[in-house]
């Protein structure tokens, strides 16, 4: 059970990590530095964005889980 968690946190975490930089930039800052900026003035807000948002929010979601099903673990093995 903690390996299949500790399993799940990994792979939630990294795929977190690849959608939260997938998200185009707001503003300047790093996104601009590598082009994000012409394509953020030229594009809106797609159903693209909107699914990959949903999509971070799931896997944030996952990763909090695994966090504290972990933790709950720990403490109840003890």
């Amino acid at each position: 059970m903690v390996l299949a968690l500790e399993i799940f946190l990994v792979a939630s975490a990294v795929l977190m990590t690849i959608f939260v930089l997938l998200h185009k930039g707001k503003g300047g800052g790093l996104s601009s530095l590598f082009g994000g900026g012409v394509q953020s003035n030229l594009s809106g807000s797609t159903v693209v964005e909107k699914n990959l948002d949903r999509v971070t929010i799931f896997m944030v979601i996952i990763w909090l889980a695994c966090i504290v099903g972990l933790n709950l673990i720990e403490a109840f093995t003890v």
